[in-house]
């Protein structure tokens, strides 16, 4: 976690975005000790001192009480004048929250930490994909992959696990990493840390709650290293910078909200943007690990864009991309079709992991009279999805919780089409 800063110019940010959201924040909190004003903005005391003394100077803020033990533990409130002055920054914009990380800190810190460490060597790998039935072919092309973090393209029939390995990718990343809450250019202030993609974690600092001491910069969240899927609902407009025109604020794109981590485009060539656009707005930030973005006002600022991209599709990857961006993604794996033996291992795990008993002559006869005679093409995914037809049915007759080759039966004529037109 990044030190705590000890002044403003060590903040990195202007004594006017301090006012501001000192002011802002008594506005929405109505009154609050010097203590709480600074917790809420992630900061000491004596980063918001300053703020609270102009405003008491110009007369829009009040001690209405407190302790003896210095203007920490005074409480302050504004006034009507220092009311109407907090309407007029609300105006502006209506963040409220830690104070912001400004760019140049936050480049600094991703150049330090950005880049993930990985378990890279083949037995690492191995452990960290354990729950996955992959060949050695796979494995071995995933571990230099994932080594190299840069890019992924993987690709084959839907149905072999493509989804699951790139997010297993994320459990070869070594270490945490802080993720601040805003950043700021200049002024402009822009939400990072996103509830739904990031995850806090509890480390040895927080359970002995030092983390909330002086020492640590609360203005950052330490987290695990992202994890971000999007899928067909991806647009062009997410990988800009959102804004808010009723609150004045900005969003971090999709991408960056991955920073640091792994970003996954499942279903890729599926999406509302199109592949030539998606690809055309990705080539140089893959290329320069750089992204570029644009505020309102047409500012263009850089970003370090340390994203671990896989895509992931089971369209034909020669049809999808011209040769220029398959260059830039440097490695292609071939997710492939289980063999036999392969089959009856997943559906093993399957079982354990459903905690049923595996009994291998049911599914051997199974693949007899059922799946040979269909000609059905083995997919990873098939094992688990039978298995829960086949609960779903003994529930609904009443039946006990396992698995008989009359209930796997009657799933696979319920879970596989038929050929309708020789009927």
């Amino acid at each position: 976690m990044p030190k705590a800063p000890r002044t403003i110019e060590e903040a990195g940010v202007s004594a006017d975005l301090v006012l501001q959201l000192v002011t802002k924040t008594l506005h929405s909190a109505g009154e609050l000790t010097g203590t709480e004003l600074a917790a809420r903005l992630g900061v000491n005391f004596p980063i918001v001192e300053p703020a609270l003394d102009q405003l008491k100077h110009q007369h829009h803020c009040e001690i209405i009480g407190g302790g003896a033990t210095g203007a920490a533990t005074y409480r302050y409130r504004l006034t009507d004048a220092g009311r109407s002055r907090a309407a007029l920054f609300l105006e502006h914009d209506q963040y409220i929250g830690c104070l912001p990380v400004p760019i140049a800190q936050y480049h600094e810190y991703m150049r330090d930490y950005g880049r993930p460490a990985v378990a890279s060597s083949r037995d690492d790998i191995r452990r960290a994909l354990r729950h996955l039935e992959l060949s050695n072919q796979v494995l071995d092309q995933l571990g230099p992959a994932i080594s190299a973090r840069h890019s992924l393209f993987l690709y084959g029939a839907p149905g072999n696990g493509k989804t699951a390995i790139a997010r297993a990718i994320r459990d070869v990343i070594v270490g945490d990493l802080a993720i601040p809450h805003a950043i700021c250019v200049d002024n402009d202030v822009i939400r990072f840390f996103d509830v739904v993609n990031h995850e806090p974690v509890e480390s040895e600092i927080d359970s002995t709650s030092l983390e909330r001491g002086p020492g640590v910069d609360r203005r950052w969240v330490r987290c695990r290293r992202p994890l971000v899927v999007v899928g067909g609902e991806l647009t062009l407009d997410a990988l800009e910078l959102g804004y808010g025109h009723r609150t004045g604020c900005y969003r971090v794109p999709i991408h960056m909200l991955a920073n640091g981590g792994v970003l996954v485009i499942d279903d890729f060539g599926r999406q509302h943007v199109s592949v030539r656009d998606l690809l055309n707005r990705w080539i140089v930030p893959l290329e320069n690990r750089v992204d570029y973005l644009t505020l309102q006002t047409g500012q263009k600022f850089a970003l370090p864009f340390e994203t671990f991209v896989v895509f992931a599709t089971n369209l034909n990857p020669i049809e999808l991309l011209d040769e220029a961006f398959l260059r830039r993604i440097q490695y292609k794996v071939f997710a492939q079709s289980p063999t036999e033996e392969e089959f009856i291992r997943i559906f093993e795990s399957c079982c354990r992991a459903q905690g049923l008993p595996f009994e291998r002559a049911v599914l051997e006869r199974l693949l007899e009279s059922e799946l040979r005679p269909r000609k059905v093409q083995l997919r990873g995914c098939q094992p688990r999805d039978l298995i829960n037809h086949a609960l779903s049915l003994a529930e609904y007759l009443g039946q006990p919780r396992a698995l008989t080759l009359e209930l796997l039966s009657t799933a696979c004529a319920g879970y596989f089409v038929e050929d309708a037109a020789g009927a």
